[in-house]
């Protein structure tokens, strides 16, 4: 399958990665909204394109993975590159998804594209997770903690404030209400109970501290319903510091069955690299894209209703015969 990636930040480059590691894929050219000229990729003789120009590429990508933010970018380039492409995105502002979904799905129809949206670990594997737990248990309750690690989608938010020139977001689990919940105690927990958020801020020369940690601590599905600290530190710090991209998590449903018998079921991610491991996951997902489209199917999709088969690069017969 011929892949084509869009954005060439961290999420982009573990694409180009993850492309590599998979032999029924090759990359096809990487679109940047930057001067192709000044960039420079890991792969060789593989073409690198103005974003402008992606329409010139119809017909010759298989699947167009966007590695965009979800915050400004993905809403607008999902819907736009579907008209021209299959593709794949990681949209993962939860509260937004069925609205992106709408349009992402109106856009492939139109065009007979195969769209997967919000596909990752979470959302992605930890929705999977989510949906096995509560049709299995369906007298239960889900738990989802996240971290402690680098939020992309989050450090991301913050940097697109006015006055940051750069940030990253830890989301730390609150350990006590982890234990509860693996403790079989059914807690009632809200938001602010299981996590933490942590940020460390590089300001912008001039720059209003005040105003940027308002901004952060108030803004709607990312920060404010969690208690937030703010730290602003310097760019030498932040670097030293703060420059990996390890995350993680666990998802865990509890639940009873027959005669008041307890299960806890639990799903969990230890995460060197939080971008690498989404691009592995996209990856997969492109390659069902892909199979889904050849069989005629077409509009938007979640990672709900792929078959777990689609992700594989072995046959039905192999899967059986090993995995099964």
């Amino acid at each position: 399958m011929k892949i084509g990636i869009l954005g060439y930040g961290n999420l982009g480059r573990g694409v180009e990665l993850a492309v590599h590691e998979n032999p029924d894929a090759e990359l096809a050219a990487v679109f940047t909204r930057r001067n192709p000229d000044s960039l420079k990729i890991a792969t060789l003789n593989v073409p690198v394109v103005s974003a402008n120009d992606a329409g010139d590429w119809a017909g010759k990508i298989d699947v167009m993975i966007l590695c965009g933010g979800s915050a400004t970018d993905l809403p607008v380039q999902t819907p736009e590159f579907a008209k021209m492409f299959n593709v794949i995105d990681s949209f993962d502002t939860h509260a937004k998804i069925p609205q992106h979904f709408e349009k992402v799905d109106a856009a492939a129809k139109n065009s007979n594209h195969v769209a997967i949206i919000s596909v990752g670990w979470d959302p992605g594997l930890f929705s999977l997770a989510r949906a096995y737990g509560s049709a299995i248990l369906p007298s239960g309750s889900d738990y989802t903690f996240w971290g402690r690690g680098v939020s992309q989608g989050h450090s991301d938010a913050i940097r697109r404030i006015k006055g940051v020139k750069n940030a990253r977001q830890y989301t730390v689990p609150i350990e006590s209400a982890l234990d509860a919940v693996r403790s079989g105690k059914n807690p009632a927990l809200t938001t602010r109970e299981k996590h933490l958020r942590e940020c460390y801020v590089v300001l912008e020369d001039g720059a209003d501290a005040a105003a940027v940690e308002r901004e952060i601590k108030t803004m709607p599905n990312y920060f404010a319903d969690y208690d937030t600290t703010v730290n602003f530190i310097s760019e030498e710090e932040l670097a030293k510091n703060h420059g990996g991209l390890a995350h993680g998590g666990f998802v865990i449903r509890t639940g009873k069955t027959g005669d008041n018998h307890g299960h806890v079921v639990e799903f969990n991610l230890k995460l060197d690299s939080n971008p690498e491991f989404t691009a592995s996951v996209l990856v997969a997902y492109a390659r069902a894209a892909l199979r889904l489209q050849r069989e005629g199917k077409s509009g938007c999709m979640t990672v709900l209703d792929i078959p777990p088969a689609y992700l594989s690069a072995k046959t039905g017969a192999e899967l059986r015969a090993h995995l099964l």
